[in-house]
């Protein structure tokens, strides 16, 4: 393995951009294509984005996930084709080139000609193509760009024509005149589920109307309330519910006779006898809808103001015909103008009475056709163009916009003496989502697929799926499902995938077309292009003779949403090609996408499979929220309250992104305030604490070379799981733990859970693994204990990198290739290797040991934080209080028999479980529980239950909470206690004579280390430590250094040596002096190695010729020192020296002539006496 740099000097931008030209350099996603091509098939269905704009976090949120699933499954043995679609047609494109050329009407483009506008939209549709393969394939995901495919594609169009043509067959489409919600701004109609998309609240006016009745009696009229003034040019009937009261009232004042429902009668205007009174408008509607007090003192002022004359039912008033407000439909009037009822009306709003115009409300249309006002299939006048303003048909409003007549309209009610009140009303009104225009509900003619006949196949179907999080899908989308409408699939537009119907002239006969091959065959046309201005001009002949004429397609094209839910089908042109592949593995193995696609995607993939095959498009979905910025607000461009994504990546690394993204609400369905913050503190948490423990082991198995020994090889698997170190046990244990839990995850979908996990796995792999076996690691404890200790933190950090390649595939790669050089027949990239198995049985006893252990440590950290106790200070003595022997077998410390000594015990009830059981006995057991004493409580836990008020207790239903005691004579100041449930820890903090030179020598070994870090040395850079007291008083220091030697040599890895040892040929790297360390002060020297010489063995070489002896030892002091101590170890310890001119060769030993350190010198010296 090669050396690696510090943890603060590892660019995780540019170490990912390496990997990037690596993979480039191999081909690498088309290797692991290449290597799973005999393996199952995983098909993966990617939701196509549109490519005129660039992509946003909700993409890269989305393409992660994407991302990890199918990385996942290709390492556990899986063939996963990956292309990128796109989404090419319908209004996105549509409405940039009108923006472009100015178009604001359909005749402008008409005049223009479909042909050259069409041509406009697909120059467009891949202007951002080059920008979004360069940010996707940055942020890690692995797709294939090249052989993407796009909706405007002659194969994708034709897989459309089929599906169209299949249902055309079932009869599931049909035509018929619908209402919808309409965009005049984008002059088409949308589906209900972009109708959601745009909500807000606005003002709009509110106003009640009279309509007054033919022959009563009384010259009364009725009263309907709207807030769309524009829509009663069109009113054709008023609308009741039959089973409400409605009442005839009298106006004290004005004496005007209304009807309304006796339960909105206080929605009518009160007028009071006030000279020259307007009888207009009065008062806000708002108030006097408004609830409470208010409210109240409406109705009295409605019931001061009215007398009532009639009560009758709303069942009584059907029939009843009233005078039109306009003359503009009066040859309706035969069966227009009249009362109807249906449920719909309510009275929570309004007067109770609605009136009624067929062509713009749904529930309008449907109640108007119901009761014969208009018939089914008759030509129904719609009043209103394509552009929002009204039609010659409305003489007096004729080319204005809807929203702006309403002024004009309420001013002619109020010539006509017919306006009852005027006000605003502020409601949530939807705007398309395109245009952001006020949506009006207008009927279209269009081409419908029949939902509504299929809801209970959809919500069939709906439970044979997986959903992450479930409560969308159970919730949701099953509810959106409940209510399905028939979906309009067809819109009056040029830019899309044209609908393959073909009607003859007279209408009588229609032809459907599902293949290009049909219509070539029939017309005799050749066909390249399946878009409107390359087919719009195909005829084909009639069957039934020429006298009849050719058959000419409709104008309309499909919803773009018709084309995405067929992409199952269409991207791999089914069923003209792959047949066997799509039906081997139909319904798909997963989508992901936000959650905004339950009324989208997901709804017209379920809608179009359900319709074709009766079965769901997916079979496991994972659906995630909306990204928005730090304050909570959506992300703005204009507004730049947000960093953009390659920002963050060149801050901070795409797999930290990776990461903060999947470790957050957004992937269970719930929003995220995206804080640049948090990537970062990915890194610090979970990257860099991963690279040290990496760096800690490549450090130590290089130091085994430098020192000589063979080159770090790790062992065999097997034989590290027969390691009997405890903690080799463990950390084996708690990887395969990793590997099963999080293989447990992946196939449940749960990516969010992951992280975490993986979090506590590093932090116990860094704060327990590498820092209790520091020791076995450097080499301390022997070679073959290293080499085990290296071979299991190798083996460790290889299968977590495997295990998180999925989710960081560059981090995981960079480690990887360095440690694959160590390993024969490694795969040549991390992303070829399958994921870990469970290898072994995992030791869960064991890791519940060292999960103890680590309780007790924590416990015992609180208590010494509480009396600031540096953790280096020895103490004399730590109790663990615990009632099961197992955890105190677990625990190494002093253990006492007489646990009441330090702790006291009192039951609680578990309320939780008792409460179920015991119903109102619960008060009183819970008391007398409460009341026990501690010899009741021990009689407890012996016989494990215990009668109270006749019933019978188990141990398992009451709490027993152990409190600190301070033992006689203790104060909180000497011992102290924390405890968590039923452990309890006791340290003895009183100070202690006999740890003193313990703790000082602890302080010194913590100096030493830091000033080996501060002078930038790696734990395989070779020094030697000098000390020197600058104190008046040595003998204290001295006698700390005599007794504390050999924890100190273990400690730094030599022996700490005297400055007045120290040759004058030494090269000094680093001193530094400490004050105040237990009031002592000294000075730490951190040295290169420096030869010793035994001047008289030297002598005896040359025969006592001195300058022959210090020629040798010039030359041996102008050697590199680890170059001259390889020679030693090569020759045994001992070298030949024959290159210096004019000086006999001679043979030169280890220990009797020279000593490569001070250290080995000292202890050779020490030894000897």
């Amino acid at each position: 393995m090669e050396e690696v740099c510090e943890g603060k000097d590892f660019s995780f931008p540019s170490q990912e951009e390496h990997i990037l030209s690596y993979w480039s350099q191999i081909d690498a996603f088309k290797g692991q294509l290449a290597r799973t091509q005999n393996l199952p098939e995983y098909i993966f269905y990617d939701g196509p984005p549109f490519a005129t704009g660039l992509p946003h976090y909700g993409h890269i949120l989305a393409g992660t996930i994407k991302d990890i699933v199918t990385r996942f499954q290709s390492m556990t043995g899986h063939h996963v084709t990956r292309r990128f679609g796109w989404d090419c047609h319908g209004l996105p494109v549509e409405n940039e080139i009108d923006r472009k050329l100015g178009i604001k009407r359909r005749d402008q483009i008409l005049e223009m000609g479909i042909d050259k506008y069409n041509e406009e939209c697909r120059s467009i549709v891949t202007r951002y193509v080059e920008e979004w393969e360069t940010i996707i394939t940055r942020t890690g995901r692995w797709i294939d760009f090249k052989n993407d495919y796009k909706t405007m594609d002659l194969k994708f169009m034709e897989s459309v024509w089929w599906v169209f043509a299949q249902l055309y067959q079932k009869g599931l489409i049909y035509k018929g005149f619908k209402v919808m919600p309409y965009s005049t701004g984008c002059k088409t109609p949308l589906s209900n589920f972009e109708a959601g998309e745009n909500y807000k609240l606005v003002p709009d006016p509110e106003i009640m109307v009279a309509f007054p009745i033919v022959g009563d009696p009384d010259n009364a009229a009725f009263v309907a309330w709207t807030t769309t003034p524009w829509t009663l040019p069109s009113n054709l009937a008023l609308c009741v519910n039959a089973n409400f009261v409605y009442v005839k009232v009298r106006n004290k004042y004005s004496g005007k006779i209304y009807v309304v429902a006796e339960s909105r009668l206080s929605e009518l205007p009160t007028e009071k006898p006030k000279p020259n009174a307007a009888n207009g408008p009065s008062g806000d509607s708002k108030k006097s809808k408004s609830k409470g007090s208010s409210g109240e003192k409406t109705k009295d002022s409605a019931a001061d103001s009215f007398e009532v004359l009639e009560k009758f039912s709303g069942a009584s008033l059907v029939g009843k015909k009233y005078e039109p407000l306009f003359n503009y439909f009066l040859e309706f009037s035969d069966a227009a103008f009249r009362v109807i009822a249906d449920n719909y009306v309510t009275d929570d709003s309004g007067t109770g009475i609605v009136h009624c115009a067929p062509a713009f409300g749904e529930d309008d249309y449907r109640v108007c056709i119901g009761n014969q006002i208009i018939n089914k299939g008759e030509n129904l006048i719609v009043a209103v163009d394509d552009d929002g303003c009204f039609t010659g048909k409305i003489t007096d409003f004729s080319g204005c916009y809807v929203k702006d007549a309403d002024k004009d309209i309420i001013e002619a009610l109020k010539a006509k003496g017919r306006l009852v009140k005027q006000g605003t009303f502020t409601h949530s009104y939807p705007f398309c989502w395109r245009s952001d225009t006020p949506l009006i509900y207008r009927a279209v003619p269009s081409w419908f697929v029949r939902v509504e006949q299929l809801k209970e196949q959809l919500l069939d179907n709906n439970k044979q799926t997986y959903w992450v999080p479930d409560y969308v899908k159970d919730k949701r989308f099953h509810n959106w499902l409940e209510n399905a409408r028939d979906w309009a699939i067809s819109r009056s537009r040029f830019w899309g995938t044209p609908i393959p119907v073909w009607i003859s002239e007279d209408g009588e006969e229609v032809i459907v077309m599902d293949s290009v091959e049909k219509l070539e065959r029939l017309s005799g046309a050749k066909v390249f292009d399946l878009h409107r201005h390359n087919i719009d001009h195909i005829t084909v002949p009639s069957s039934r003779g020429p006298e009849f004429g050719v058959l000419r397609r409709i104008d309309d094209v499909f919803d773009c949403w018709f084309e995405s839910g067929s992409m199952p089908y269409a991207y791999i042109h089914y069923p003209f090609e792959n047949v066997e592949l799509f039906e081997k593995n139909f319904p798909g193995h997963f989508v992901a996408e936000g959650l905004d696609q339950t009324r989208g995607w997901f709804y017209t993939l379920m809608v179009l499979s359900t319709a074709l095959f009766g079965k769901p498009a997916f079979r496991n979905l994972i659906c995630n929220g909306l990204v928005l910025a730090e304050d909570g607000k959506k992300m703005s461009k204009r507004l730049k309250n947000y960093p953009s994504p390659m920002e963050v990546i060149n801050d901070y690394g795409a797999d930290a992104l990776r990461l903060y993204l999947i470790n957050s609400p957004v992937v269970r369905a719930e929003t995220l305030r995206f804080k640049k913050d948090g990537v970062f503190g990915v890194v610090k948490d979970v990257f860099l604490p991963w690279y040290n423990a990496y760096r800690f082991l490549v450090q130590n198995a290089k130091r085994l070379e430098y020192e000589g020994s063979a080159p770090f090889v790790p062992i065999a698997v097997a034989v590290i799981q027969k390691s009997s170190n405890v903690l080799d046990q463990w950390i084996n244990s708690a990887t395969q733990s990793l590997v099963h839990f999080v293989r447990e995850e992946m196939d449940a979908y749960r990516l969010y859970t992951v992280v975490p996990y993986l979090l506590k796995f590093l932090d116990n792999l860094t704060n327990i693994y590498v820092r209790f076996n520091r020791k076995r690691l450097k080499g301390r404890t022997g070679e073959e204990d290293c080499r085990m200790a290296l071979s299991t933190l190798y083996n460790v950090l290889l299968t977590s990198c495997k295990v998180m390649a999925p989710f960081t595939p560059f981090f995981t790669e960079v480690l990887y290739q360095n440690m694959r050089k160590i390993c024969d027949g490694a795969e040549e990239s991390i992303h070829y290797c399958s994921f870990p198995q469970e290898e072994g049985k995992r030791g869960e006893r064991i890791e519940e040991s060292v999960a103890r252990m680590m309780k007790i440590i924590d416990l015992a950290r609180n208590i010494r934080e509480r009396h600031n106790k540096p953790l280096k200070t020895p103490l004399r003595e730590m109790v663990v209080v615990h009632p099961d022997e197992d955890f105190l077998g677990d625990i190494v410390g002093k253990l006492r028999e007489d646990t009441l000594k330090y702790a006291s015990i009192r039951a609680e009830p578990d309320f939780s479980v008792l409460g179920k059981r015991l119903g109102k006995a619960m008060g009183a057991v819970a008391k007398e529980i409460k009341a026990m004493s501690q010899e009741d409580i021990l009689a407890l836990t012996k016989a494990g239950e215990v009668t109270i008020a006749t019933h019978c207790l188990k141990l398992t239903e009451i709490k027993l909470v152990r409190e600190f005691k301070h033992p006689d004579g203790m104060t909180d100041k000497e011992m102290d206690a924390s405890g968590d449930g039923d452990v309890l820890v006791v340290l003895d903090i009183r100070p202690d004579e006999s740890l003193f030179e313990a703790g000082v020598a602890r302080e010194v070994v913590n100096r030493i280390q830091k000033s080996r870090k501060k002078a930038g040395l790696e734990p395989t850079d070779m020094v030697e430590v000098y000390f020197e007291s600058l104190d008046e008083d040595k003998s204290v220091i001295q006698q700390v250094l005599n007794s504390q030697e050999n924890y100190i040599k273990d400690a730094i890895g030599s022996p700490l040596l005297s400055s007045d040892i120290m040759p004058l040929h030494a090269v000094v790297l680093s001193e530094e002096i400490f004050h105040g360390i237990y009031n002592m002060s000294f000075k730490i020297s951190l040295v290169r190695p420096a030869l010793v010489f035994k001047a008289n063995s030297i002598l005896a070489l040359y025969s006592g010729n001195s300058k022959f002896a210090q020629g040798l030892q010039i030359y041996l002091l102008s050697r590199d020192h680890s170059c001259l101590k390889s020679e030693f170890q090569l020759g045994r310890g001992k070298i030949k020296v024959d290159c210096i001119e004019n000086l006999p060769a001679v043979e030169v030993k280890l220990g009797e002539h020279v000593f490569l350190t001070v250290g080995d010198y000292y202890l050779t010296e020490r030894k000897s006496h």
